[in-house]
C-alpha cells in the first residue's frame, strides 16, 4: 500500500504540475456546460417575420399587435409588395411571412370567415413546422376572443401536460447529453496520456525494473483522475442546478454512482488507449476527436437514435455513453429508481471490466 499511494501522490503532482491538465479537466467542462446550457437549446424564439397588411383594417393592427406581444416573433419593418418579401427572404432577416387579404377584416366581421397566407422558410421544415403552429396558436386565440360564445357541433379541446418538464426548461434536453460527453472526453483524453507520457519521458523504464507490479500501475494511474473526475462532477452538477435551473428529481446517491461507475469506464478506455499508442498526440487525438463526434452523433441526446438506419443504431450500442445517457436522464430528470436502470448499469459494468482486462493484457512489461 505505501508503494501504490507513493504513485498515486506521484500521479497528482504531475496533474497539478501541467496547467494544460488543468485546464483540459477543470476549463472545458465549465465552457462547454455554460455553451450547451445557454447557446444551444431545441426551443424556436426570436423569429423574424414580415406582415404584408393589404387590409389596414383594426382586425389586421390587433393581429398584428398580438404577434409583436409574443416572445417568439420579432415583426420586421412594413413591407408593401411580395417582391420586398421574396428579397427579405433571400437576406435571411426573416423565417416567415403573413399576407392579409385586402378586405380580410370585412369578410371577417360578415361572413365569419377569412383568409390569410402564411410562408415560411422551408429549408429548415422544423423550424417551419413550429412557426406555423405558432402563428396558427395566435390566429385561433384571437378568432376565440372575438366570438367566445360559438361552439362547433363536435369539438376535440385537448389538455397539454409536459411530463418531467412542465416549465419547458429548454436546458433539460442537452445537460444530461453534456455530461455523458464532458465525462468521455476528458476522462478519457487525461487517462490516455498517462502511460505514454512515462513512454516519452523515458521513465518507463524505471517502473518497469522495479517491483512495482503492471497492475498497480494501471490503478496508480487511474485513482488520481478518477478523484478530480468526481470532484469535475460536483462542479458540473452546482453549475447545472444553481446557474441553468436544472432540478435533480431522482436520488442523489445512485446518480452519484451511477456516474464514477461510467467515470471508471472512461479511464478504462484511456488506459488501453494509453497502451495502444506511442505518443501524446496520437492518444490525446484518438481519446478527444475519435470519441467526441461518436458521442455527439450516436449518444442520442443531439439526434434522435431511433431516427437512423439500422447500422448507426448498432454502432450506438458499442458507446459506453449512450447508456449512461440514458441513466442519467432517468435518474436526474424523470426521477426513476434503480430499477429502472439495472440493464445499462450492468452493461457499464460489462464494459468497464473488458476494458480494464484488454488494458492490462496490452501492459508492455518490456520495451520494443
Amino acid at each position: 500500500m505505501k508503494q501504490l499511494l507513493a504513485f498515486i501522490r506521484k500521479e497528482f503532482y504531475h496533474v497539478f504540475r501541467d496547467k494544460r491538465t488543468l485546464l483540459t479537466m477543470f476549463g472545458m467542462p465549465v465552457v462547454q456546460i455554460v455553451l450547451f446550457g445557454y447557446a444551444l437549446s431545441s426551443e424556436v424564439k426570436n423569429i423574424g417575420i414580415a406582415v404584408l397588411d393589404n387590409a389596414k383594417d383594426a382586425t389586421t393592427e390587433q393581429i398584428v399587435d398580438r404577434i409583436k406581444t409574443s416572445s417568439y416573433f420579432i415583426v420586421k419593418d412594413p413591407v408593401s409588395n411580395f417582391s420586398e418579401i421574396e428579397e427579405k427572404f433571400k437576406e435571411g432577416s426573416i423565417k416567415c411571412a403573413l399576407l392579409f387579404p385586402t378586405n380580410f377584416g370585412n369578410e371577417l366581421g360578415h361572413s365569419g370567415k377569412a383568409q390569410v397566407q402564411i410562408i415560411t422558410d422551408g429549408s429548415d421544415p422544423n423550424t417551419a413546422t413550429i412557426v406555423v403552429n405558432y402563428l396558427t396558436a395566435i390566429l385561433t386565440r384571437y378568432q376565440q376572443e372575438l366570438n367566445p360564445t360559438a361552439r362547433l357541433p363536435y369539438q376535440i379541446v385537448p389538455q397539454v401536460r409536459m411530463l418531467y418538464n412542465e416549465e419547458q426548461n429548454g436546458s433539460l434536453n442537452f445537460i444530461p447529453g453534456v455530461i455523458a460527453l464532458i465525462f468521455m472526453i476528458v476522462s478519457t483524453a487525461l487517462t490516455s496520456v498517462s502511460i505514454v507520457r512515462e513512454k516519452e519521458l523515458g521513465t518507463m523504464e524505471v517502473l518497469l525494473v522495479s517491483p512495482f507490479k503492471p497492475l498497480r500501475v494501471l490503478v496508480a494511474k487511474a485513482i488520481p483522475y478518477l478523484v478530480l473526475s468526481i470532484v469535475n462532477f460536483i462542479i458540473i452538477l452546482l453549475l447545472s442546478v444553481f446557474l441553468l435551473d436544472v432540478q435533480i428529481k431522482g436520488s442523489l446517491t445512485l446518480l452519484f454512482a451511477e456516474s464514477i461507475l461510467f467515470i471508471i469506464t472512461c479511464l478504462s478506455l484511456g488506459l488501453l488507449i494509453s497502451n495502444l499508442t506511442n505518443s501524446q498526440q496520437t492518444a490525446m487525438l484518438i481519446a478527444m476527436m475519435g470519441m467526441m463526434l461518436p458521442t455527439l452523433i450516436f449518444t442520442g441526446f443531439m439526434f434522435p437514435v431511433e431516427n437512423m438506419p439500422w447500422i448507426f443504431q448498432v454502432i450506438s450500442h458499442i458507446l459506453p455513453s449512450r447508456y449512461y445517457y440514458i441513466i442519467i436522464k432517468a435518474v436526474m430528470l424523470k426521477g426513476l429508481s434503480f430499477s429502472y436502470v439495472w440493464k445499462e448499469t450492468l452493461i457499464l459494468v460489462g464494459m468497464t471490466l473488458f476494458l480494464l482486462t484488454i488494458s492490462f493484457k496490452k501492459f508492455k512489461i518490456r520495451l520494443s
